[in-house]
């Protein structure tokens, strides 16, 4: 198994990047955040890897983080998602509110996603939800996030809802508190 790579960026293209490793040139396949924070053409970069075997065919998955990683693991190990569906997911939902989708199952954002229909996101949300209990992807819960949640608790909605709509919501550090309550409930009502 390949666990990682550490080369030059020889080139990007729409489904992820050439990285030349000693003498090798390999084609990554990654989500187009990851293939964002490579940098410059020329540069040295750091990978997470997943390499994906089948009959037809041999593709290597890339990673910025090592969450992001098992979180593609975790999506591909649901019946009937596959490689380029997981990182169609990755690429059009942050991995922290992707995961958090999952957990609360939240089934319209998941179906926003290219290639998800509402029956794939009811199975990720069915098949993955008790996986997912605990996983954080990125940054601990802002301080002003705590106070939106309490909030929204204290109204009657769970946690896990709250925690769902508190993931839909902009940063922004000009927002007060009342006003990203307010915005949590239009979530709640848009649902």
């Amino acid at each position: 198994m390949i666990a990682g790579i550490e080369g030059t960026l020889e080139s990007r293209s729409a489904d992820g990047a050439v990285i030349k490793v000693g003498g090798v040139s390999l084609e990554v396949h990654m989500s187009s955040s990851t293939r964002d924070s490579l940098g410059a053409i020329g540069e040295e970069v750091h990978l997470y890897t997943h390499l994906h075997l089948r009959e037809d065919n041999i593709a290597l998955y890339g990673f910025a983080s090592t969450e992001e990683l098992e979180l593609f693991r975790m999506l591909i190990g649901v019946s009937g998602v596959g490689p380029k569906v997981a990182l169609a997911m990755l690429s059009a939902i942050n991995p922290s509110q992707l995961a958090m989708a999952i957990a609360t199952g939240n089934i319209d954002l998941l179906s926003h996603v290219p290639g998800v229909g509402n029956k794939m996101a009811s199975r990720l949300a069915l098949e993955l939800k008790g996986k997912l209990e605990g996983f954080r992807v990125g940054a601990p819960i802002a301080e002003g996030d705590a106070e939106v949640i309490a909030a929204l608790t204290g109204l009657g909605y769970s946690s896990a809802e709250a925690a769902s709509a508190v993931a839909t919501l902009p940063v922004s550090p000009e927002l007060t508190v009342e006003e990203r309550v307010r915005l949590a409930l239009q979530y709640f009502a848009a649902r």
